[in-house]
């Protein structure tokens, strides 16, 4: 099967099944002795969902808002609604389903009666079921902790999509590869997948219809290819593939410590793009000179509520601590598009990537945003502690006023009451072609630039990156985004600001050799793509790299580029061709 190729590497390993909801499907009939002790079971469950929905209401009417936190008093009403409840224990009592098997029959029944309605708001209020089911079946079964109870040993995770809470069940376990239906390039699971240096593809239509738990499954994150069961000889082939791949992943390893260096003596920054503490350890293990992007919004997606102002500045002060010299780029609150809570961001917008998403949705939220902002200033305090903050989707320079004030509004809070904080550099990312057109009036009141090249790529070509039919023009080997990047690039080292690029690109050997020709020196990836950027580094002149993006420049299609940048890599760097994709 084909897919996108979202992390490279061959790996082949058993596959492990993430259905949407129930992993694991109930299917014992209870003994007329358990029916009773069932009822009790699934009451006690319904209780402590209610005191987690009361808890969350409250809490998020604090914080952000009474309109926000009306979400959960809907979920309220549907864990209370009669009708849903007798449905429950109609299953259990009548069919002697367990409550896990009695609530995904529930889900199926209300699934099949709304998608017959024509009526928008009646659909839309399935999600609001779902949601109290979900919450439900984590008190009565494994629903929430499919991986911690697989078989022993490396796994192929294969699910529609893998989301934040999923991450966050995979814990410590052996994850050899990733293969998601849906999503595409900057997709959960390919950040994942990234962050932990292991093969994934993307966009592999139906592959939950074709796999089952345990088949032999083959990653070739090179080219976006799924072997299911394959043959002996082919499964051999492809063993002596994922041993060359871990030998070349410790190989590089082993350059962790040496300088980020071109072949003619330029230094570069290798920087990290991170998610929480456990990334910023990793970026130290592998080499990352820092922090270029710590990306808020996972603390949000992966809480049980709402984080308050205490919550985040310990945790800002975790990875703070973890980052390779301390030094970290914070980017604010990211959330919308694909990545929602039900306290923000998840309203029904028929474009909601260009929509109601990123600092536009910290905007309406002014104390909620100052919050964050205050943790941010006060874990930024210390001695040796070295912390830029950065906004993100930024359009016009009235945005960009607006957050400067607020965050002096902050400040000044701060010192009002006495409690210690550290003013930073203010930055923004370039990630809307109106910013990129207009970088030479936003330089004027910012600190520092960093290329959001993943939004930028989707926003230039007009094609949502995670949908599989379109994602075929979100390339960033483009020669349209090479015009824009080369354009924004030069901009900023005339003005002498700083300029990193934190997207994909980064850490994409191809990509990272063009941007290095354009002048940029500074780079923010997946950890596990710095041994890989720095080995390549020491292999190219700076005159190289500038010759072969003046050839690239001249190309008329994204495919005559990927393939002279194709060659290019294996001419300087051929022992990288199981790290190098399309």
């Amino acid at each position: 099967m084909k897919g996108i190729s979202v992390s490279p590497g061959v790996v082949v390993g058993a596959a492990y099944c993430i259905h949407e909801i129930f992993v694991n499907p109930e299917t014992r009939k209870l003994e007329p002795n358990e029916v009773l002790p069932e009822l009790q079971r699934y009451e006690n469950a319904r209780k402590s969902t209610a005191n987690d929905l009361q808890a969350m209401r409250q809490k998020v009417a604090a914080q952000v808002g009474q309109q926000e936190a009306a979400i959960f008093q809907t979920h309220q009403s549907i864990l209370r609604d009669p009708a849903f409840t007798a449905k429950i224990r109609h299953y259990i009592v009548e069919q002697r389903l367990t409550s896990a098997a009695a609530l995904e029959r529930v889900l199926a029944d209300y699934s099949l009666l709304f998608t017959k309605t024509k009526d928008d708001y009646l659909r839309q209020r399935l999600d609001d079921v779902r949601d109290v089911i979900i919450r439900l079946s984590s008190y009565l079964s494994e629903v929430l902790r499919p991986v911690e109870h697989a078989e022993h040993g490396p796994l192929i995770i294969v699910a529609d999509e893998l989301l934040p809470s999923h991450v966050v069940t995979l814990g410590n376990r052996e994850v050899a590869g990733i293969v998601t239906q849906s999503g595409g390039q900057t997709s959960h699971a390919a950040i994942l997948a990234r962050s932990r240096g292991i093969p994934a593809v993307a966009g592999v239509r139906n592959i939950l219809k074709q796999v089952k738990n345990g088949d032999t499954l083959v990653i070739d994150g090179r080219e976006g290819d799924i072997l299911i069961n394959p043959d002996p000889e082919t499964e051999k082939a492809y063993r002596k593939l994922e041993r060359e791949f871990f030998h070349l992943k410790d190989h590089l390893a082993e350059n962790r410590d040496a300088v980020a260096i071109t072949a003619d003596g330029v230094l570069l920054d290798l920087l990290a793009n991170i998610n929480n503490p456990a990334d910023a350890a990793a970026a130290t293990a592998m080499g990352a000179s820092g922090v270029g992007l710590y990306r808020t919004e996972y603390l949000f997606l992966s809480h049980h509520d709402v984080p308050d102002e205490e919550e985040q500045y310990a945790t800002y002060k975790k990875v703070i601590a973890a980052s390779p010299q301390r030094r970290v780029t914070i980017r604010t609150l990211d959330l919308g598009g694909d990545k929602t809570t039900p306290y923000l961001g998840s309203k029904k917008e028929a474009n909601p990537f260009m929509g109601w998403r990123s600092i536009r949705l910290s905007f309406e939220h002014p104390e909620f945003f100052a919050a964050q902002l205050r943790a941010i200033l006060r874990a930024a305090a210390g001695k040796g502690v070295r912390v830029q903050i950065m906004f993100p989707m930024i359009t016009t320079l009235e945005e960009v006023r607006k957050v400067r004030s607020l965050l002096l509004k902050a400040q000044r809070k701060l010192h009002d009451e006495g409690k210690p904080y550290e003013p930073v550099p203010l930055g923004i990312m370039i990630e809307v072609p109106a910013a990129a057109v207009c970088i030479d009036n936003l330089l004027e009141v910012v600190d520092f630039v960093s290329i959001g090249s993943n939004d930028l790529v989707q926003y230039l070509m007009a094609a949502d990156r995670d949908n599989p039919r379109v994602s075929h023009l979100c390339q960033p080997l483009s020669p349209a985004v090479l015009r824009v990047l080369q354009g924004i690039i030069a901009v900023c080292n005339q003005a002498n600001k700083p300029v990193t690029l934190c997207g994909e690109m980064a850490g994409a050997p191809r990509a990272f050799l063009l941007l290095l020709g354009m002048g940029l020196r500074s780079f923010s990836m997946s950890p596990a793509f710095i041994p890989t950027i720095k080995e390549l580094a020491a292999k190219v002149t700076i005159e190289q790299a500038r010759e072969s993006l003046l050839h690239a420049l001249r190309l008329k299609t994204t495919s005559a580029v990927q393939k002279h940048m194709g060659d290019f890599v294996a001419s300087i760097a051929p022992d990288l061709k199981l790290l190098d994709t399309g």
